[in-house]
């Protein structure tokens, strides 16, 4: 919900938040299907034919803080550099502070928003570390928690919204520019205490665009009873081994919306899923969504009730979310232009090295790339049903201030790119994420040549892998 990439100004959208103590216990190992629970429950054991990816069941002592290794903390009233009120126009200031987010001690997570004297608001916003939450290819995605909503409810609750969400990983390095259309997938929202819940993806551009924006594709309003007073288990799947993909919303295990990837055209539907996510937790007060809701947080509002979260899970099915797809055929028998081309495996290049990566699947990437620097590969076959999208395993430490392109072109290095995308410091020269980007349509079988331009003369860039798509 907040993020520059919410840097823009939505009258009403149902996005982002969530962290609350919650308690569930999950009733059939062999499925999905969650129930509501009370007390202090454990992270769900993965069903057959899933692994577990992440996990925090805030177990901590009482009054302490998350461990910063897992989670980030977000502070103030906007990412650096992003739009004020986190674009969204809520008006509380985020803290670190055990006041605002900490462990209970009793197996929860509580983010507590807290009016002082004068008016003013606090309250916690939390990230997870980690910005590689994908659904494979021909694979799933899963991301649940246990959460109890604020117990608070009519004008006591004017302005609470509190939210459990996730953004594309482009977000990360640059206060989340760029959204709507890298993605952001809204697990649960509830906005004034109204015991229900809202399910949207945002995606395409804002205003309007193939995704209603601000508004988004969403569920609507739906019931949650008891959601104020227990804890219920919300959940997403995002599923790549269907046809149409999907994704899915889930409450206590029921499946209660569902979009398909063809509700939008395939380039903006690609931009908003396939790469890595982060997942967010928090409780926001006032701003567009309540305002759309009767406003808030007034002098009626109550302070200091947070929302609990038992344990927060990722889920991964069809060989884990950050693995690449299979490998390409060897060379001599030409390459698949839609299958994984490791970028070690060129036929020639310039200015570059190889090293040993660890990103998943191990093995090597290339790295040293700087401006003018280029890799050939020989006999990439596009088939005749024309590819439109290009799609990339990149990382990159840069310093700030230092940028640059991807570039793909065809059987010369002299000949204009079909496309390309822009990528800078994402966290590290081992800090992996793939990147998607439109290029013409392409069919036949060609030399490709990626190469790399820079306005400064730094290394800008490591590519582990690169696949086409149609």
């Amino acid at each position: 919900m907040n993020s520059s990439a919410h840097a823009l100004s939505r009258s009403r959208r149902p996005a982002f938040r969530l962290l609350v103590v919650a308690a569930v216990v999950l009733v059939a190992a062999a499925s999905w299907l969650t129930t509501r629970i009370s007390a202090r429950a454990a992270v769900p054991p993965p069903a057959a034919g899933w692994n577990l990816a992440f996990s925090d069941d805030f177990n901590g002592p009482a009054n302490t803080g998350l461990n910063r290794s897992d989670w980030l903390y977000d502070l103030g009233h906007g990412y650096p550099g992003g739009a004020p009120n986190w674009g969204t126009g809520e008006i509380e200031e985020t803290t670190d502070s055990t006041a605002n987010v900490y462990q209970d001690g009793a197996g929860h997570l509580a983010i507590k928003p807290i009016r002082d004297a004068a008016g003013n608001w606090t309250s916690g916003r939390i990230e997870t570390q980690r910005t590689d939450f994908a659904a494979p290819p021909g694979g799933k995605l899963r991301v649940e928690a246990s959460i109890q909503q604020p117990n608070v409810s009519g004008a006591a609750a004017a302005g609470y919204w509190p939210a459990f969400w996730m953004l594309g990983d482009a977000a990360r390095p640059n206060g989340a520019a760029g959204w709507p259309g890298i993605g952001e997938i809204d697990i649960l929202e509830d906005i004034n205490g109204r015991s229900s819940e809202f399910a949207t993806l945002h995606c395409g551009v804002a205003p309007g665009g193939p995704c209603n924006e601000f508004n988004g594709i969403g569920s609507g309003e739906r019931p949650c009873g008891g959601c104020q007073t227990g804890f219920h288990t919300y959940a997403m799947e995002y599923d790549r081994s269907v046809s149409p993909e999907q994704i899915r919303w889930y409450l206590d295990g029921n499946n209660f919306f569902t979009i398909n990837a063809t509700q939008v055209d395939a380039t903006t539907w690609n931009n908003a899923t396939h790469h890595g996510f982060f997942v967010i937790m928090n409780v926001a007060m006032g701003g567009g969504f309540p305002d759309a809701f009767g406003g808030g947080p007034t002098g009626a509002t109550q302070s200091g009730v947070p929302m609990l979260v038992d344990y927060v899970a990722v889920y991964t099915s069809g060989g884990g979310g950050s693995t690449p797809p299979p490998p390409p055929p060897p060379p001599g028998n030409g390459r698949d232009a839609y299958s994984t081309i490791q970028a070690e495996d060129f036929d020639a290049q310039s200015g570059t090295q190889t090293e040993a990566t660890s990103d998943a699947g191990g093995g090597s990437d290339v790295g040293w790339i700087a401006n003018g620097d280029w890799l050939q590969f020989n006999n990439v076959n596009f088939g005749t049903n024309a590819a439109h999208q290009f799609s990339a395993r990149v990382a990159a430490g840069a310093a700030g201030g230092v940028s640059g392109l991807v570039e793909v072109r065809l059987d010369s290095r002299a000949n204009a790119p079909i496309g390309s995308f822009a990528i800078a410091n994402t966290g590290g020269w081992q800090s992996w994420r793939t990147v998607p980007a439109n290029i013409a349509a392409v069919t036949g079988t060609h030399t490709v040549f990626l190469t790399f331009s820079s306005g400064q003369p730094a290394d800008f860039v490591n590519v582990n892998w690169f696949t086409f798509g149609h």
